[in-house]
């Protein structure tokens, strides 16, 4: 009898003791709910064009950090008004599409030479797996168009003359498919409000012996710098290059004249007064893409 009752005694405790734990304990991770609630609003391709893996690895970023939205935007989700609308409701904040659309800028004007004749695989990755690459700066576009081959709105094309990719920036929809695939680190992801585009990705920090900067690269005198009289321009003492403030510039175009090198330019869609319409691209094409890579 007494076991039976120590038994039981041990039971209730026991239950009591599930139930605390029951009412104490959060029933799921924190944050998972608001992760799961933006991940359904993302397109669910993952493409991993974003910059994470996959669209639930997106949602899980904007949990932590909403702001994130502005630095790493779904290309499909910008051009879907809807779903925008949707996701800014779900993180709490106002979106705007025009603040949110991108453009991909390939720092490099092209005018770097051979070294070498290379007979290798037709690919920008097999070419610099040789040396770095073929051409004398070690940070130019080798021209053989592997962000070409994943773009998925054809809007990159290769210039024969200068042996250089040209993108068009009202095609390109931001999806970041190029960025990821380029090799050389060169190709990047800017707002479609930029002004000006710096032609150049050539870092004394990253001299290789040898190598040089071609005759459009940049001298890092600071010129433009000083030119700017609105502080539309900031020199990074990280990466030794310019920086330009979209919202501080005027188009006075004065860093471009001062630019020994040549190597600012006026972006091509600098002046549009009217909105510059989202370029846009299916789910099947984006993803076909993708999974080419």
């Amino acid at each position: 009898m007494a076991q039976i009752i120590i038994i039981t005694v041990i039971g209730i405790v026991c239950g009591i003791l599930i139930y605390i734990a029951y009412r104490k304990i959060p029933q799921k991770v924190q944050g998972l709910e608001k992760t799961e609630e933006i991940s359904s609003i993302l397109p669910g391709l993952n493409c991993g064009a974003c910059g994470y893996a996959g669209c639930f690895g997106l949602a899980q970023a904007l949990t932590q950090n909403p702001e994130l939205v502005r630095n790493a935007p779904c290309a499909l989700t910008v051009q879907d008004p809807d779903r925008l609308k949707r996701l800014g409701i779900a993180l709490g904040m106002e979106i705007d599409a025009s603040d949110l659309i991108k453009k991909a800028l390939v720092h490099c004007s092209g005018g770097s030479v051979s070294i070498y004749d290379y007979s290798g695989i037709n690919t920008c990755k097999g070419a610099s797996l040789l040396l770095g690459g073929n051409k004398k700066c070690p940070f130019s576009c080798l021209g053989y168009g592997d962000c070409s081959k994943v773009c998925p709105v054809e809007a990159i094309k290769i210039d024969p003359g200068k042996n250089v990719v040209l993108v068009d920036w009202n095609k390109c929809i931001g999806c970041g498919l190029c960025v990821s695939e380029c090799p050389q680190n060169i190709i990047e992801l800017v707002p479609v409000k930029t002004k000006i585009s710096l032609l150049c990705s050539y870092t004394p920090l990253r001299n290789i012996n040898g190598r040089e900067r071609c005759e459009n690269g940049c001298l890092h005198c600071r010129r433009c710098v000083r030119a700017c009289e609105f502080g539309a321009i900031i020199w990074n003492e990280q990466k030794l290059m310019p920086e330009f403030d979209a919202s501080k510039c005027t188009l006075c175009l004065k860093c471009v004249e001062v630019c020994p090198a040549k190597c600012l330019i006026k972006s091509v869609l600098a002046e549009n007064e009217t909105p510059v319409p989202v370029a846009t691209v299916s789910n099947t094409a984006l993803q076909q893409k993708s999974d080419e890579k």
